[in-house]
C-alpha cells in the first residue's frame, strides 16, 4: 500500500470502551451454547475528508488475529492459545464510495440477512468477505457488504477490528464481482492520498469478557 503522505480520521460510533458492541457481532456469547447469532449491524463510521483530488473512498475492515489452525477451533476441553500463528480476516470490503461521503450510519451495509448481494449499492460496491471462505451447508454463499465479528469462543487472544478508509484519486477502483479484500488492497496501489484507522476488539471467550 502507498506511504501516504496525509492521515484520516477515522472514529467508530458505539465502542464499549475499545470493544465493540454485542451488536455488532455476527456471533454473541450463549452460556447453553458458547454462542449463537448476533444482530450482526455494522456500526457507524464516520472520517475526516481527504486531500484536494480525493475522487473516492474506500472501507477495508480486517481481523488479524484468526488463527491458522482449526483442529481446536470452537473445540470443548482445548483452547487456542494466544500466541499460536495468526491470518489475517476479512469481514468488510466496500470501494467506490463518493467523495462526497465521509460518514455511514449504523446498518448502512447490513440491510439484508447474510449472505447479502454482492456489486453496487447506493454507498459503493460491495466486495466479498471472507466468511464465503468459511461458511458451509446451509450458510454457504458470496458473503457481500459488513459481517461483523464471530471469534472462537475458546480462543485466548482478544481479536481486533481494524476499520481502515483510504482517500483515492480516481472515482472507481474497476472491481467486480466477488473481489476480495486483497484484490482491493492491490487496486489501490498508487491510488492512495491519505488513510487512517480504527480499531475495536471483541471476544467470546468468556474469561476475558
Amino acid at each position: 500500500m502507498d506511504n501516504a503522505q496525509q492521515k484520516l480520521d477515522v472514529t467508530i460510533e458505539g465502542l464499549q470502551g475499545e470493544a465493540l458492541p454485542d451488536e455488532a457481532a455476527f456471533c454473541i456469547p450463549d452460556p447453553a451454547q458458547h454462542q449463537t447469532s448476533g444482530k450482526n449491524v455494522q456500526p457507524a463510521i464516520s472520517w475526516s475528508a481527504g486531500p484536494e483530488g480525493t475522487q473516492s473512498y474506500a472501507i477495508i475492515m480486517v481481523d488479524p488475529d484468526v488463527p491458522t489452525e482449526f483442529e481446536n477451533f470452537n473445540k470443548e476441553g482445548a483452547t487456542l492459545a494466544a500466541d499460536m500463528k495468526r491470518q489475517n480476516f476479512y469481514h468488510w470490503v466496500l470501494v467506490d464510495i463518493p467523495a462526497s461521503t465521509t460518514s455511514l450510519p449504523a446498518g448502512a451495509d447490513t440491510g439484508e440477512k447474510s449472505p447479502k448481494k454482492l456489486g453496487r449499492t447506493e454507498h459503493g460496491v460491495r466486495g466479498v468477505n471472507d466468511y464465503t471462505k468459511f461458511m458451509t451447508g446451509d450458510m454457504a454463499g458470496e458473503y457481500g457488504g459488513y459481517d461483523g465479528p464471530c471469534p472462537p469462543w475458546n480462543d485466548e487472544r482478544m481479536h481486533h477490528y481494524t476499520f481502515r478508509v483510504y482517500a483515492l484519486d480516481v472515482p472507481t477502483l474497476g472491481l467486480s464481482g466477488a473481489f476480495t479484500g486483497p484484490d482491493a488492497e492491490e487496486a489501490m496501489e498508487g491510488h492512495v492520498l491519505a488513510q487512517g484507522e480504527a480499531v475495536g476488539t471483541y471476544t467470546l471467550n468468556p474469561a476475558m469478557r
